[in-house]
């Protein structure tokens, strides 16, 4: 039989097509897929109420925080930890902090009102800084209908409860160790302060840690429209800067427009997150867009991400990929059901995962977002979502 050789050019055509898809492939977007037996099942009869956050350790230990009892409807979900009770075992909030490892295996939980602190109304995003200091938020409860509240729904089964006085205004950050124990509370709650107050905060959303510089970065976004810094051990105010690096202002905002000229100012601020060069990542949510920052609040680029979405927005919360460069950033759009990855040099949208619905791999309201050491993400959903769940890149395994 007959054999006929390839000539050298086309070879060469051939071996230089396929070096060029391997490096395309390289650079192209990671993708994913869900682990859905992720995480193990909670004990006693505890479910998640609206989870406001989802940080990962230097351990690739994922931590939740969670709204519990207020966001939780007593007759179908809680009627075990109602008073009267509705139900006789099923079922209980979780503690509002939960520490998972990768494997999903439950390790700790805390959190709840204590004396020396003030618990939120409503807890806002959480993060775990490189010395192993757990911050929350103090966000408020969402300004979003369907937010859901525990003693709003008796039912047939009961009376509603009585009339309580309003709780104070969410306005502060707090910090413990990783097992609980209070260290450090910023601001007040019912002592909100402007946009240029630089003892106070009102509904703070999300905080990242610059462990190196010391400094704690803070989305004071939800009433406010700004990052503020502190000092990471004794919260003393450094600076602050609003939308674009300038001074933020009050008062209404024209209504986002997405064929407008984008405004220079925050619409609302949603997270914050510190990049290993010292970059600062903001979420704009009102605005759909991302902007970086130098650590000192000078504008370095900015990126929109579906531009076309109104209503509650794009960007609730972003992380950063695990590798070296950290050559992607992840959004979680709560709004579209989606987490979208851009590319953080440019911050051009060149992937998504997910889509809108209740099983595993899709979303209802998707509001937090993280990555572990071996580029797993984790996202949590809030509102009636009421879950976490992992990702894994594909072909990785579990």
């Amino acid at each position: 039989m007959s054999r006929s050789r390839i000539p050298a050019a086309i070879a060469l055509a051939v071996l230089t097509a396929f070096a060029t898809g391997a490096a395309g492939f390289q650079t192209a977007a990671p993708t994913y897929e869900v682990d859905p037996l992720w995480p193990k099942p909670l004990p006693n009869h505890w479910l998640l109420g609206s989870v406001t956050g989802v940080a990962v350790d230097s351990q690739d230990h994922v931590w939740v925080v969670h709204r519990g009892y207020d966001s939780m409807t007593a007759r179908t979900e809680i009627g075990a930890a109602t008073n009267p009770k509705t139900a006789d075992d099923c079922c209980v909030p979780a503690p509002p902090v939960l520490e998972f490892d990768a494997a999903g295996v439950l390790l700790s939980h805390w959190g709840g009102p204590g004396e020396k602190y003030e618990w939120p109304v409503s807890p806002g995003g959480i993060a775990v800084d490189g010395k192993g200091s757990v911050w929350i938020t103090a966000a408020g409860p969402p300004d979003i209908p369907g937010s859901g509240r525990a003693t709003a729904t008796t039912g047939n089964r009961g009376a509603a409860p009585p009339a309580t006085p309003p709780k104070p205004v969410d306005a502060h950050v707090l910090k413990f160790s990783r097992t609980g124990e209070f260290l450090l509370q910023i601001g007040k709650a019912g002592a909100p302060g402007g946009n240029d107050s630089t003892t106070a905060l009102n509904r703070p959303a999300g905080v990242a840690v610059n462990v190196a510089a010391n400094e704690a970065f803070v989305a004071d976004g939800f009433a406010n429209r700004r990052i503020v810094v502190f000092d990471a051990t004794t919260g003393i105010y450094k600076r602050h800067w609003g939308g674009s690096g300038e001074r933020p202002v009050d008062g209404e905002l024209p209504a986002y427009d997405p064929a407008g000229a984008p405004t220079a100012q925050f619409r609302s601020v949603g997270c914050v997150e510190v990049a290993k060069d010292d970059t600062v990542y903001v979420c704009d949510r009102g605005n759909n867009r991302v902007q970086a920052f130098d650590a000192k609040g000078r504008l370095l680029k900015q990126g929109a991400v579906a531009k076309g979405t109104r209503g509650t927005g794009s960007v609730w919360d972003v992380a950063l990929s695990s590798d070296a460069e950290q050559r992607y950033l992840f959004v979680a759009d709560g709004h579209d059901q989606k987490v979208f990855i851009l590319r953080r040099d440019t911050l051009e949208t060149v992937g998504s995962f997910g889509g809108g619905g209740r099983y595993p791999g899709t979303f209802y309201s998707v509001g937090s977002v993280a990555v572990d050491s071996r580029g797993n993400v984790y996202t949590g959903e809030t509102l009636e979502g009421k879950r976490v769940q992992k990702f894994v890149p594909k072909g990785a395994g579990r």
